[in-house]
């Protein structure tokens, strides 16, 4: 196993893009995530020579070179390829737009206009980020001062810090980035960054592949420990 700024070949496992919830064949409920930043999230893990498997719902963009892709739809099929996946992986960063709600019977058939009003009954989708917060494993026993962590992102419209900092409790979460929804779409974003036990820390504005950078670097930090 070669050496990697200090650091071991780690194996990440990202999710990414937002997920869709059917209503009927054609027709579903969604988000404006582009994906952008677990696409980049993989690409610089990749580039520092660790192992990448993508967990995506649809996108655009292009796969990144060398990561293992697997390709899901709604939040229950991500739910399963992340609990399939868990404890094969060194760090779990959740990008993924992840939808709250899903219909609860979706129509089998395409729902016809018929010119008067149409109700929607919803339920909760799976909390996959605190089912994993929950079911990471501590220090590995093949490999003295590793841990497996988990890293879940906080899109939050007010009370940035405060609301992070209320789901990386509430979840486990060894490390949380906060950002806003101007970084939905965008090709570049600013954000703000909490390991478990320290202060919060900013990353100025920059293009998402270089933000991507940064936090790999501090992900590489938190698995080995003393």
């Amino acid at each position: 196993m070669r050496s990697l700024r200090g650091y071991r070949r780690l194996k990440f496992l990202i999710t990414a893009g937002g997920t869709r919830e059917y209503i009927d064949p054609v027709r579903f409920i969604s988000n404006a995530s582009s994906g952008r930043m677990g696409y980049e999230l993989a690409r610089s893990a990749v580039a520092a020579g660790h192992r990448v498997t993508l967990v995506t719902a649809p996108t655009n963009l292009p796969v990144p070179k060398a990561v293992t892709v697997v390709r899901i739809e709604t939040a229950s099929e991500m739910f399963k390829a992340v609990k399939e996946r868990l404890h094969g992986c060194d760090c779990l960063i959740m990008v993924a737009a992840v939808s709250d709600y899903a219909p609860l019977r979706p129509s089998r058939a395409k729902i016809r206009r018929v010119g008067k009003m149409l109700t929607l009954t919803l339920k909760p989708t799976p909390d996959i980020l605190k089912w994993a917060g929950e079911h990471k494993q501590g220090k590995s026993k093949k490999e003295k001062g590793k841990k497996q962590i988990v890293v879940g992102f906080a899109l939050e419209d007010r009370n940035l810090r405060a609301n992070a900092e209320r789901k990386m409790h509430q979840k486990n979460l060894d490390m949380v980035v906060a950002n806003t929804p101007a970084t939905v779409g965008n090709e570049r974003c600013e954000v703000l960054v909490r390991k478990a036990g320290d202060k919060w820390r900013r990353i100025a504005k920059a293009p998402k592949r270089q933000v991507a950078g940064r936090l790999i670097r501090m992900i590489e930090q938190l698995v080995w420990v003393d």
